[in-house]
């Protein structure tokens, strides 16, 4: 899926959920024009993201991507959806810069992780046996192998 176009969900007062790709661009911003009742939004890749989350080095980090992913949930129901043709509302509008804001994080992370591991890996290095070091340590230090948007 690449883009949702126009006005596909416009005044489509009984959708409370959706479940989008984690995709800078994926919307317009007249998409949920009138859909009052959208209150939740999940990932197509919660489960690859939840997975990365919980690989991640620093407790600070983890923490700080599952309060990112779940604020658009706390403050969604109250973002207004619009009404008529030239008040196309704030959920979409409100839903881009999260997944902006998550795609950006989770790619900052990802590489300050590579990072803090290349450095450890080094130090390991200098101080074992290779085989020790490939074998039994840098195995269990690995991110899941998914690439979000935006990384090289």
């Amino acid at each position: 899926l690449e883009r949702i176009g126009g006005v596909a969900f416009r005044s489509c007062t009984s959708l409370e959920r959706i479940t989008i790709p984690l995709k800078d661009g994926i919307i317009t911003d007249d998409i949920f024009q009138g859909c009052k009742n959208l209150k939740r939004v999940d990932l197509v890749e919660g489960a690859v993201l939840r997975d990365t989350i919980a690989a991640l080095l620093l407790e600070e980090w983890k923490n700080d991507m599952n309060e990112e992913i779940n604020s658009i949930n706390q403050s969604l129901p109250t973002t207004p959806a619009g009404g008529d043709f030239y008040d196309v509302g704030g959920k979409a509008r409100a839903l881009r810069r999260w997944i902006r804001s998550v795609l950006h994080n989770i790619v900052r992370y990802k590489a300050q992780h590579r990072r803090l591991l290349n450095e450890a890996a080094t130090a390991i290095q200098l101080a074992s046996p290779n085989d020790v070091v490939l074998d039994n340590v840098l195995p269990f230090l690995k991110l899941p192998s998914y690439t979000f948007e935006g990384e090289d």
